[in-house]
């Protein structure tokens, strides 16, 4: 069903219109850990495409035989086996799943949270919120991506993403809160 929206997965809009349950999950992981949706959003597009099994790529031995993987990431969010571990064990969510979308952006509403209140990110830049979700809050602290351009493009891509879902989430707010809206429409 969202085969065509990983083609273009720009339009996040059309994720929330065709899963509602999408929606409710984003919404909620937004209000209870503070950072914005479209935030939120812009990182599960960056780490996985919004493909449920994502897993990094295999390292090569000899130059060509596929060998092991280069991380433990895994799922919407890319979330490494120990910090999943502890999410799970912090967010009291004992039996989440890294293939469910509810659990996935519920991790990486958390882990910006945590970046937020321990290194003092604001909630809405994607691009600062990204350098720390991708080198780990201490890797930030020490300004490991410093040394990374293609990083520093990367999370600079993730924060135009997030405006443009903010922007594209704004002009569709109506649309997505109810799921009666083109019925009772004003045309």
């Amino acid at each position: 069903m969202l085969s065509h929206l990983q083609k273009n997965p720009t339009i996040y809009v059309q994720y929330f219109l065709e899963k509602r349950s999408w929606y409710k999950a984003a919404i909620k992981s937004s209000k209870r850990w503070k950072i914005p949706l479209e935030v939120n959003m812009a990182f599960i597009l960056q780490e996985s495409s919004y493909i449920q099994g994502a897993k990094p790529e295999r390292t090569k031995l000899l130059g060509f035989i596929p060998w092991k993987r280069k991380s433990s990431a895994f799922g919407y969010a890319q979330a490494l086996d120990g910090t999943w571990e502890r999410y799970k064990k912090e967010a009291k969510k004992t039996f989440a799943y890294r293939r469910n979308f509810d659990d996935s952006i519920d991790f990486i509403a958390w882990y910006n949270n945590l970046s937020h209140k321990k290194i003092g990110i604001p909630r809405d830049n994607a691009r600062l919120l990204y350098l720390a979700y991708h080198e780990g809050q201490g890797g930030y602290k020490k300004g490991s991506y410093r040394n990374k351009p293609w990083l520093t493009d990367v999370a600079t891509t993730v924060q135009n993403n997030a405006n443009r879902y903010k922007s594209q989430f704004n002009s569709c707010k109506n649309k997505l809160r109810n799921p009666f809206y083109y019925l009772f429409k004003k045309a």
